[in-house]
């Protein structure tokens, strides 16, 4: 799957937007991830707001997180 960075926290996790309404995509829910989701070589304080990511989701008992986290 790919996505947006929507928001990033100074605690180490942030989320990540899927769809784009401007493409004609319905807009759906914001998947949560964690620093220890990203793929090796990716550090999370380099990350930023608005960049794109690629990620696969696994379903955990708080809802759907994303794994697997690489910049696109």
């Amino acid at each position: 799957m790919t996505g947006t960075i929507k928001k990033l926290t100074n605690s180490g996790y942030g989320f990540i937007g899927q769809g784009d309404e401007a493409e004609g995509e319905e807009e759906q829910d914001d998947i949560f991830f964690h620093a220890s989701s990203l793929q090796d070589g990716l550090n999370f304080d380099e990350l930023e707001e608005g960049e794109e990511v690629t990620f696969e989701t696994e379903v955990t008992d708080k809802g759907p997180s994303a794994v697997n986290v690489a910049l696109a």
